[in-house]
């Protein structure tokens, strides 16, 4: 941060340095400075590279280190953004920085991510999709052997809103609350409501990349990448929330 002040703040007053000391002792305090010369790495590799990069965004952005070591390329100060609203000793939570890279060259990072912290401790992440109310409807609708017909007529009154649950849409849509007082209906909507939210199956995450102090196989089950994610090697069978509760 202090080689790059000449550059970026040549004419550095003495608000430029009270917010770069204090963020930094905030940094070093909360035992983040790995995480932040780890994300600086890979964003200066990629440019290197020739792989596009975002400029930054979410709070990060209000952080004079994530603009002065390259992370992010927007001036906090002159716009009156805050350090506190990314990372506040009063309430400590895992500072989370948001990159964007082209998908066209976002293998490229990842491998060069691989190669640099070497392949036993980084590995992609598995993200699991769940079952929602009307795929639990039409699943359940063909395992008990329903026809087509029935199953249609019941997931078409299922709302297709954010977030829907078979309750909410009993409560919302009378005609899918008269429906289900048919014999059939009823059992198949008991048994979807069973197995709503689920795990349906399992995928890799888009960009979720954990790396680990040491070998990852110590600290979190692992699995290889399906064919369809050749190419991506390991990824962990814990998805990210459960990751951060393990620590890595």
């Amino acid at each position: 941060c202090q080689a790059a002040l000449a550059a970026k703040y040549p004419h550095a007053g003495g608000d430029v340095l009270l917010r770069l000391d204090h963020e930094l002792k905030v940094i070093g305090k909360l035992g983040y400075a790995g995480y932040f010369l780890i994300v600086a790495d890979f964003i200066q590799a990629s440019r290197r590279m020739g792989v596009r990069v975002g400029p930054g965004r979410g709070s990060a952005s209000g952080s004079i280190v994530s603009y002065l070591m390259g992370i992010t390329a927007i001036e906090p100060l002159s716009r009156g953004l805050l350090f506190e609203r990314f990372l506040n000793p009063e309430r400590v939570s895992p500072p989370d920085i948001d990159v964007d890279f082209a998908d066209q060259g976002r293998e490229k990072v990842i491998q060069y991510v691989v190669e640099k912290y070497g392949r036993e401790r980084v590995a992609q992440i598995m993200a699991f999709g769940r079952m929602a109310a009307r795929a639990a409807v039409r699943d359940v609708g063909r395992a008990l052997d329903y026809s087509y017909g029935e199953v249609d007529a019941l997931a078409k009154q299922v709302p297709l809103e954010p977030d829907m649950t078979l309750e909410r849409a009993l409560e919302q849509n009378p005609d899918l609350k008269a429906m289900a007082a048919e014999p059939r209906a009823a059992r198949l909507l008991q048994v979807a409501r069973n197995l709503e939210g689920l795990a349906r199956h399992a995928s890799t995450h888009a960009a979720g990349v954990v790396i680990g102090v040491g070998p990852l196989i110590d600290e979190v089950p692992l699995s290889l990448g399906s064919d369809k994610d050749a190419g991506r090697g390991v990824v962990t069978q814990y998805d990210m929330a459960r990751l951060e509760r393990v620590g890595q």
